[in-house]
């Protein structure tokens, strides 16, 4: 009776474990399945039976709220292996309590590990193919549902296999190397514990994020990513979530404002300006105040980040730093530079970036011409002798044009203004990019209709005839009586009649009786729609001229008669552009506003009314104005709305006025134009090589697109527009950002001033 007992009670214990590995928990409603469990009264359950003897054996779960029953149950009858079953629970083993579990494996397989805690824990898993293996699992105390899943990932970990959370609500298994290319990137907040492997920026506020890499890297995984964006001063960091909690401590203790340290280091024979472009140079953490014309600087940490100012009226150097070491080691180097010159006289050499040479020097000799003249008007005293030969009288200027520099020969006081104005003035010039829109809509309409009589008779020994002839109607009477065949050169509608020939005294032929009837109606209409496009530095002039050189004759030599029976006859002719000029010099003001003069011509070829270049006619619309725009904006420069009609009729007197039949001797003519014409600009500053490689490409790839649309096109089609990378710096160039020529030994280096140098201080020799 009690082995039926006792049989009865595993019986129940293998259907509740059943009952709990078929029924998936999510996470989202797993509290709510504890709060459950462990208000449900405990089943009885005797103890599990002993373990499967076999070469693979498992252990697996015990169901939550079994305990320990007062006797061992027999031994079950041999079954197949399982990779899952019962656990060996030991009658003075610990009590369950609701919620828990014992979690043991013993040489399971991954997969079927995977699959019961996907059964425990509600989440789906998706695994790589390499993930692979046996776990073994050993617990002794009963552990949580939450505990189970951070057990599973800690023993992932020992087999090389991470988990990774995805968008997808699947958690990724994959082998550790494979975690940096898809683990999810996080920022900012503290991430949850756990062992799954994700992505962290860290961003570093006050101390230098490259310094930091050697400190933190030793305490990470050899599996682990550790890398530093300096421009932003941040670090990527792909670890476990624990591993990177534990990081984000340690930054949080050393990354602490420090107080700034300001020093002033004089300067005796070397220019201060001079100075400071070298150090910056040299020193990849040093930079230029703002506002002072210097190269870009990689941003890093604020602990090793130091900005220098020149001093020109004291001729010194304003160092600003985070750290006193920075300081001293900057001040020791500026000290072996600040020397004598080892050569004798006063001259240098500037390398211009931006300016033109010829027309800086003529402003500096005009500084020295003043200067000069207000130095001997203060020494001219009475009493006194006159003053010996001042600075500025002595130095000279000279500008080289190949190279873009200028030769400057003045004493030290002298030529530190005037390196002061060249800073002043050699600044890259901002840029206008112009975008011009001109629209003209015409509309022509012209009606022609009238008669024309001719009639002769020979009487005697005379001839008597008469015609009606109007200039206005384009094919007269005569020539159709003389020449029929001019008729058909006649536009629009032409009738005529001709009468018998009548020879006149000089033999010409003419008809007895004629007329012509004509009538003709003429429309056009006229769109055009030009966009020119200019780019131009601040004031500086662009012009952009769309049309033709039409020739227009403005003289000619005929000679009637020749007494040497040479006849040279010629003409003079003068070319002109007719079509589309736009002509703009902008001047960028203060608060982005853009002030343009322009000049805008249009101008068209009329209809010839001769044959001679002398007779052409030209329409011409011109437009000069002054405006002022603000950056991006589009305005309305000016504008022509012409609406003109025009009526000509040419009548013989009396008859002309006849009701109906005064329509047989008069030609009338009308004419109506529309003209609107509108012009808008639209100016745009360029600032920076950004802005001007946006609009390059912009029309770079519209042009691109319309030759596409093309087939056949015999001519190559552009490529696409990429940008070119630019040319190492030449021997000439590097000079030119170096402003000044200076002699450097080749064999003295130097490093940022917190990384110590190869040679002690006492070892380096002065340039």
């Amino acid at each position: 009776m009690a082995d039926s007992r006792n049989s009865l009670a595993v019986h129940l214990a293998a259907l509740a474990l059943g009952i709990l590995l078929a029924t998936p928990l999510s996470t989202h409603a797993q509290d709510q399945a504890d709060e459950a469990e462990m208000n449900a009264p405990p089943m009885p359950a005797a103890p599990s039976p002993p373990l499967n003897g076999g070469s693979h054996p498992a252990s697996p779960l015990t169901p939550m709220g079994a305990a320990p029953a007062p006797r061992p149950a027999p031994p079950m009858p041999p079954s197949r292996p399982s990779s899952v079953t019962p656990t060996v629970t030991a009658p003075a083993g610990p009590a369950l309590r609701p919620g828990e579990m014992m979690f043991n494996f013993q040489e399971a397989d991954i997969q079927a590990v995977v699959k019961t805690v996907s059964q425990i824990t509600g989440k789906n898993f998706l695994l790589d193919p390499r993930v692979k293996g046996k776990l073994t699992i050993i617990s002794t105390q009963p552990v949580s549902r939450k505990a189970i899943y951070q057990i599973f990932l800690a023993s992932l970990k020992a087999q090389g296999y991470t988990a990774i959370d995805s968008a997808s609500g699947f958690v990724k298994l994959v082998p550790i190397a494979d975690a940096k290319q898809n683990a999810d990137v996080t920022t900012g907040m503290m991430p949850r514990p756990g062992e799954q492997t994700m992505t962290h920026v860290i961003t570093v506020q006050h101390s230098s994020a490259a310094q930091l890499v050697p400190l933190l890297r030793p305490l990470m995984a050899p599996t682990s990513q550790l890398s530093v964006y300096s421009p932003s001063n941040t670090l990527i960091v792909t670890d476990y979530a624990d591993n990177i909690r534990n990081l984000l401590r340690i930054v949080e203790i050393i990354d602490q404002r420090g107080g700034a340290e300001l020093a002033i280091i004089p300067l005796k024979y070397a220019s201060a300006l001079d100075i400071a472009d070298m150090v910056v140079r040299l020193y990849p953490n040093v930079s230029q105040s703002p506002g002072t014309p210097g190269p870009a600087q990689a941003a890093g940490g604020e602990a090793d980040r130091v900005t220098i100012l020149p001093d020109l009226r004291t001729n010194s150097l304003l160092v600003r730093a985070e750290n006193q070491g920075a300081i001293k080691d900057l001040r020791e180097f500026v000290e072996k530079l600040d020397v004598p010159a080892k050569v004798s006289g006063n001259t240098r050499v500037v390398y211009l970036r931006n300016a033109e040479a010829t027309k800086l020097a003529e402003i500096l000799r005009g500084l020295l011409t003043g200067e000069a003249r207000a130095q001997t008007t203060a020494a001219v005293v009475p009493g006194r002798p006159a003053a010996t030969k001042s600075g500025a009288e002595s130095s000279q200027i000279q500008a080289d044009e190949s190279t873009n520099s200028l030769v400057i020969s003045a004493p030290d006081a002298v030529f530190n203004n005037l390196r002061a104005v060249i800073e002043k003035l050699d600044v890259r010039r901002a840029q206008v990019y112009v975008e011009a829109l001109i629209a003209e809509i015409t509309t022509d309409k012209a009606s022609q209709f009238g008669f024309q009589w001719a009639a002769g008779a020979q009487s005697g020994s005379g001839t008597v005839g008469g015609l009606t002839n109007f200039p206005n109607s384009g094919t007269s009477i005569v020539g159709v009586a003389t020449n029929p065949t001019s008729l058909g050169s006649a536009g629009g509608l032409s009738l005529a009649y001709l009468g018998r020939k009548i020879t006149l005294s000089d033999g010409t032929e003419v008809r007895s009786l004629g007329a012509l009837a004509r009538a003709l109606e003429e429309k056009s209409i006229g769109n055009i729609l030009s966009t020119p496009n200019l780019l131009t530095l601040d004031n500086a002039e662009a012009k952009i001229v769309v049309g033709q050189n039409v020739p227009f004759v403005t003289g000619s030599f005929s000679q009637a008669t020749s007494t040497s029976g040479t006849v040279n006859p010629f003409q003079t002719i003068e070319r002109k552009d007719v079509g589309l000029t736009l002509k703009i010099k902008p001047q960028i003001s203060e608060g982005g506003t853009v002030k343009l003069q322009i000049s805008q011509e249009s101008s068209s070829v009329a209809q010839a009314t001769g044959v001679q270049a002398s007779d052409l006619i030209t329409n011409k619309r011109s437009l000069e104005t002054t405006v002022v725009v603000d950056d991006g904006n589009t305005i309305v420069l000016g504008g022509l709305i012409e609406d003109s009609a025009r009526e000509n009729t040419q009548a013989v007197p009396f008859l002309g006025r006849i009701p109906l039949l005064g329509w047989l001797f008069k030609y009338r003519t009308e004419t109506k134009t529309k003209t609107n014409l509108m012009v808008f600009l639209r100016p745009v500053i360029v600032r920076g090589p950004e802005d001007s490689y946006g609009f390059s490409s912009s029309r770079y790839s519209h042009i691109n697109a319309e030759q596409k649309k093309i087939s056949n096109q015999p001519a190559p089609i552009l490529e696409d527009f990429k940008p070119r990378e630019p040319l190492p710096p030449g021997p000439t160039e590097s000079k030119k950002d170096a402003r000044i020529t200076e002699e450097i030994p080749s064999d003295k280096t130097f490093g940022p001033p917190n990384v110590p140098d190869a040679t002690s201080p006492s070892d380096r020799a002065s340039p």
